[in-house]
């Protein structure tokens, strides 16, 4: 029997070229016992040389399933966004699902794309970061009402239906801001973005608590709050280098900014971490390559993508229901290289 080469081989095919039941081929390609090793080896031979594909389409129809999960995240060019996949990527094709990634490149309105495209393609969970912008949660109505389970990671609302899984932002900012003191720093910088999403907030609540602690005044003219770009990142540094007396101290929530302002810090002609100490967060690759290496605070990226996915699977197998006010938060840690280190070797926090 001769397969025409643009037609897609079923398993009617097969069973009419080895004269078996569909039931058999059905069986056999499910690797069931019931058939024989034998009529099972012959089976799955003739269905690879073929060409055979199982159509997953009409499989999902009928289970009302497609095993496929939705993941938005914000920003495509950030190890910690990598890390995040990586995390996720691990634990759902262990459990037998494959991910379809969408990308809101930090707009509110294509993440609401995003998510209507995921919700008609039926995926059976969701996992989201939000976009810089996005104040409105009501796209991701339609799976709270179709009891399809959502987990937020990272940017999150407090409010929204679903687990959120984070790091404590405000212990963070405090620890980057702590450090900085102890280096002797008197007035600190903090660049940071959007605060109504929760990190920066959270961040810039931690590093206004541990000035106050350390009997340093809060000064609202140092912060600088942009959209974290390479651009506003120039432009920060630049009203930095302004500012009169200039600060020893900078805290970025952002590695990538945080080396830009180094470059445009050392082109004027100041030295760091004497002139000006500086910290990052999320331990970018970029950390590493900057000179002076930076001081940052690590992210636990695959981490946090594989809890997210665990909780997510867990909830598929198990039908828990969603709550608003389910949280993981995980651990981080200071990572402290040169630019921040004022303080003697022998006098290092």
């Amino acid at each position: 029997m001769a397969i025409p080469d643009h037609k897609d081989v079923n398993i009617y095919d097969i069973a009419k070229m080895l004269n078996v039941s569909t039931a058999t081929v059905s069986r056999a390609l499910k690797n069931d016992p019931a058939v024989s090793k034998a009529t099972r080896q012959k089976i799955l031979h003739t269905a690879k040389q073929l060409g055979y594909r199982p159509n997953n389409f009409a499989s999902s129809l009928r289970s009302q399933k497609t095993n496929t999960i939705g993941v938005i995240i914000h920003e495509l060019n950030s190890h910690f966004i990598i890390s995040v996949l990586t995390g996720i990527e691990k634990v759902t094709a262990e459990a037998g699902y494959d991910i379809i990634i969408a990308h809101s490149s930090e707009s509110a309105s294509k993440e609401k794309a995003n998510a209507h495209n995921l919700f008609y393609k039926r995926v059976d969970g969701l996992i989201a970061s939000l976009a810089y912008d996005t104040e409105d949660m009501s796209h991701f109505d339609p799976f709270i009402r179709k009891g399809i389970p959502i987990v937020y990671f990272d940017r999150v609302e407090d409010e929204a239906m679903g687990l959120k899984v984070v790091i404590d932002n405000r212990k963070a900012g405090a620890m980057a801001t702590e450090h900085l003191i102890r280096q002797g720093c008197r007035d600190i910088v903090h660049l940071t973005g959007n605060i109504r999403r929760n990190v920066y907030a959270d961040r810039l609540a931690g590093y206004r608590q541990a000035l106050l602690d350390a009997g340093i005044p809060y000064r609202e003219d140092r912060v600088i709050i942009n959209d974290l770009s390479v651009e506003m990142a120039v432009r920060a540094a630049k009203h930095i280098l302004s500012m009169d007396p200039r600060p020893d101290g900078l805290f970025v929530t952002n590695d990538l900014c945080a080396s830009v302002c180094m470059q445009v810090f050392k082109e004027q002609g100041l030295h760091i971490p004497r002139d000006i100490a500086v910290v990052g967060f999320n331990n970018d690759i970029v950390s590493t390559i900057v000179e002076p290496m930076l001081t940052t605070i690590s992210y636990p990226g695959k981490e946090i993508g594989e809890v997210a996915a665990r909780h997510l699977i867990g909830q598929l197998k198990d039908g828990r229901k969603q709550s608003s006010a389910n949280k993981v938060i995980l651990s981080c840690k200071l990572i402290i290289r040169d630019s921040s280190l004022k303080v003697p070797a022998n006098k290092k926090d």
